[in-house]
């Protein structure tokens, strides 16, 4: 079942004395990617109720992982489209495909963006794909 209200279930989970600080930066970037980011004031608050201050450097740098810690509506715009896998046959126990799956097959097919993606080459004209360039 989804969750409707995460921080509600969350946050009597944190204020235990008992859970290690690891397992509370875990729970705390379960909420991040289950919610796809925060602002910026609740995560400060969360770190500072839950007193992880010092750790608080774990959470805020999987920004350079490209996962959106901070949610904003620029971070929104930057996200890579994903395709349709609806119709597709997957194995049983998957349920996600991940976005680099996206990105290596617009690669393969030459459909990426030169503007978020500069450093990707274009390939030739005339490669047909069946050999190395």
């Amino acid at each position: 079942q989804k969750v409707k209200d995460s921080m509600r279930v969350l946050l009597p989970v944190l204020l235990k004395k008992s859970p290690e600080s690891y397992d509370k930066i875990r729970a705390i970037l379960l909420y991040i990617f289950s919610t796809n980011g925060t602002t910026q004031e609740n995560l400060d608050k969360l770190i500072q109720n839950v007193q992880i201050e010092s750790d608080s450097d774990m959470i805020r740098n999987w920004k350079y992982l490209d996962v959106p810690v901070i949610s904003s509506p620029i971070a929104q715009k930057h996200k890579h489209p994903r395709r349709d896998r609806s119709s597709e046959e997957t194995f049983q126990l998957s349920r996600w495909t991940p976005v680099i799956k996206d990105v290596m097959e617009d690669a393969i097919e030459n459909k990426l963006d030169s503007k978020d993606w500069p450093y990707c080459s274009q390939c030739p004209p005339t490669w047909n794909g069946s050999g190395i360039v």
